[in-house]
């Protein structure tokens, strides 16, 4: 099994040490690529003594789906791990594990489980328990009977594909404000293909958003789901699936006795509504307005001309 892990960096020095030395210690071998958008800090310096496979773009050249691809495209392993730079292997067999469903010929992708850094905030925390449970599973087109839009739910924070089945869908899209991952398994969905979630291969990746960071994802999650329309009409629409999750959230509050929360909760809440409808709708907004209530505003510059 030859095996590449490919890895979008860009001003990363404060994970790398971490991210890193937990790669240099798994148990088996795999070519490492790096992919740099021209990192001004010590980027270029830390990742040099692992890996001579240093592609450098520029910074407007970045793309989420395009700048994988280009990776991808030139690397020599039949299996592609890829990672994000916060991403850190949870023990020596982390990559190894990810692979296994592999053993299937019928699955073409895996994605792992995410465990949350202990300083992680609780929504943070929730976040990734609520999307990454503790039983594995495998999916195929049949069931977005069952989960609708959750059907497509991955993650290339920790994720894993045969090259050839990304070949076989024309890989990555590039232009894309988010969402590669899920564009790239509704297309594999649609090419009758099997996808597993590997609950034992874990690494440590989480975040604790602000409000306004919450908005603007759930903002530019808009504007993905109304650029790839496709994707809800073929699987199904969102809002359930946010149901379920405003429901799970709200008890897990109570059970961690963080009742000073819920008011928080509750505006965490309205800004998700709020900036997840203005997403659907942003083709009605001055791109001046746009550019404010997105998180990827350079993409606005690049892609609205």
């Amino acid at each position: 099994m030859s095996i590449s892990v490919i890895i979008p960096t860009y001003n990363a020095q404060q994970y790398l040490p971490e991210l890193l030395a937990s790669l240099d210690n798994q148990t088996i071998e795999f070519e490492l690529i790096i992919i740099d958008s021209s990192s001004t800090d010590e980027t270029l310096a830390l990742v040099k003594p692992y890996t001579q496979n240093i592609i450098t773009i520029t910074k407007d050249e970045f793309d989420h789906g395009g700048t994988r691809t280009k990776a991808a495209k030139i690397a020599s392993g039949e299996y592609l791990i890829f990672l994000t730079q916060d991403a850190i292997a949870y023990d020596k067999n982390t990559l190894k594990t990810l692979l296994d469903p592999f053993k299937d010929p019928a699955i073409v992708a895996v994605y792992g489980r995410q465990i949350p850094h202990e300083n992680t905030s609780l929504f943070g925390k929730h976040l990734r328990y609520f999307n990454y449970a503790s039983t594995s599973h495998i999916r195929t087109l049949a069931d977005k009977e069952k989960y609708g839009i959750k059907t497509t739910f991955f993650s290339d924070s920790f994720a894993a594909y045969r090259k050839s089945a990304l070949q076989e869908v024309n890989w990555f899209k590039n232009g894309l404000i988010v969402g590669e991952d899920m564009h790239v398994i509704a297309k594999l969905f649609l090419a009758n293909h099997k996808i597993a979630y590997c609950a034992k291969a874990k690494v440590y990746h989480s975040h604790s958003y602000t409000l306004k960071d919450e908005f603007k994802r759930y903002f530019d999650t808009g504007v993905f789901h109304t650029q790839e329309s496709w994707i809800l009409e073929t699987f199904g629409k969102a809002e359930g699936e946010g149901i379920k999750y405003l429901k799970s959230e709200f008890n897990y509050l109570l059970q961690h006795h963080a009742y000073y929360r819920i008011p928080e909760f509750m505006l965490r809440t309205g800004l998700k509504y709020i900036g997840y409808t203005l997403g659907k709708k942003y083709q009605h907004l001055p791109i001046s307005m746009i550019k404010k209530l997105s998180l990827h505003q350079q993409w606005w510059e690049k892609y609205s001309q």
